[in-house]
């Protein structure tokens, strides 16, 4: 899937946001079944984490997959925005609001 390569191109930290930048309609018969998962996923913005998890591929592989796929115009990233070292407390308070619905 990634060619041996254990580490992505870019740093991808696993809260970053993925979006699908592709049509909907686009025809995917030159890409890997993994991109068109990836693709397929991100129609909703998705974790870098989620789609690890909903693919049931490991977060190592997904992110040489999804830095890839970004690199190819095909996925946008939404990198978190860290101040001195510190997360956003907007990403905090979604992701206690995220585990408060479980």
């Amino acid at each position: 899937m990634t060619g041996g390569r254990t580490a992505p191109r870019v740093k991808l930290a696993m809260e970053a946001l993925v979006s699908s930048a592709t049509a909907e309609h686009r025809e995917f018969s030159h890409i890997t079944p993994e991109y068109q998962a990836i693709s397929q996923l991100c129609r909703q913005v998705r974790s870098v984490a989620e789609v690890s998890a909903l693919l049931r591929i490991p977060l190592g592989v997904v992110r040489v997959l999804i830095a890839d796929m970004a690199a190819e115009g095909l996925v946008r990233v939404h990198q978190p925005q860290l101040d001195e070292g510190r997360p956003d407390v907007n990403l905090l308070e979604r992701v206690l609001s995220g585990l408060r619905r479980l």
